[in-house]
């Protein structure tokens, strides 16, 4: 039988207590405890965080758990402009968007966004830059469109998929901080799709695509071009996701309206805790399959102003023998 040294390249290390920034896979020895340890992902769960100042559908969203934006979306007033901004706990109304809109695509931080394309109506490429604290016009989309998916950061962002009002899209462009470019489409046309990730290395999955028909197709784009991996578990539309092209969560969706959560790998996807309000077209935010947020949405009879949190960190635990 192999020694853990000739798999791992070293021996198991000491350490009285855990060792810091704990990943799995990670294995000890606890001189205090006088016990061999491991770090192992244990199974997931969404909390409440503070709701929203305003409930809507259709909004955007971008950041990170702790650090959040959700932006636009649809009141029973109409397409809306608000901004709201997310401090881990509770969520602050700042300036609005130039351009009142709902479904739109987004790329960035809670410091540094951007919210290009949707529906004002009418169909619209207008994208706007967020400083932290007001929003610019900057360089339109080649493309106009709504129900579009984005990622990356505010000076170099990917948008792809949509919908023109009579087509479905397999459009892709990025975003250089000042123009947008068109480069290699989707292998599948659709809108309501999510995806997340960089401007060279970003996935997306779920939509409807010609005809309408909800699907569970998922692709991972290169920086280059598009392929189609692993589909998710439950094809779905109006869904929501945040992460990176290796580490990713995909909640929410319809139809009929769902609270399930899957969470990416790099490779598949995995059933995982379902939210405790289902929902569609929600604000999303996080980084990673182990950290992420959901705001607002629709439940099926009503907008929403919930928001939503998952978690799954890193525990120790004891080796015992069999």
């Amino acid at each position: 039988m192999a020694e853990y040294r000739a798999i791992k390249g070293l021996t198991i290390q000491t350490v009285d207590g855990d060792p810091s920034n704990l990943a799995a896979g990670d294995i000890w020895y606890d001189s205090g405890a006088r016990k061999i340890q491991g770090a192992k992902l244990p199974a997931g769960a969404w909390a409440s965080g503070g709701n929203l100042n305003t409930a809507r559908y259709d909004l955007a969203g971008t950041g990170i758990q702790t650090a959040a934006l959700a932006i636009g979306g649809y009141t029973p007033g109409g397409h809306s402009g608000l901004n709201e901004s997310y401090d881990g706990s509770s969520w602050t109304e700042v300036n609005d968007l130039n351009t009142a809109r709902k479904t739109a695509g987004t790329a960035g931080l809670q410091t540094a966004a951007l919210a290009f394309g949707g529906d004002t109506p009418p169909i619209t490429a207008v994208n706007e830059s967020w400083n932290g604290s007001t929003w610019t016009e900057v360089g339109d989309l080649n493309a106009a469109r709504y129900i579009l998916s984005g990622s990356g950061t505010q000076t170099a962002a990917l948008a792809w998929a949509g919908y023109t009002g009579t087509a479905n899209l397999a459009n892709t462009e990025t975003w250089n901080g000042s123009s947008w470019t068109e480069v290699n489409d989707l292998n599948t046309g659709r809108r309501y799709a999510t995806g997340f990730g960089t401007q060279t290395a970003t996935i997306t999955a779920g939509g409807q695509s010609p005809p309408p028909a909800v699907v569970a197709l998922t692709e991972s784009w290169n920086g280059t071009s598009w392929t189609e991996v692993s589909d998710l578990n439950t094809a779905r539309t109006n869904v929501t996701s945040a992460g990176i092209q290796t580490s990713g969560l995909l909640y929410g969706g319809t139809p009929p309206t769902t609270g399930k959560t899957e969470s990416w790998d790099g490779s598949s996807w995995t059933e995982v805790a379902d939210l405790a309000t289902a929902r569609f077209t929600s604000a999303r935010a996080g980084a990673s399959n182990q950290s992420a947020l959901m705001a607002g949405g629709y439940t099926g009879t009503a907008a929403s102003n919930a928001t939503e949190e998952w978690s799954q960190a890193v525990a120790a635990v004891t080796f015992t023998s069999s």
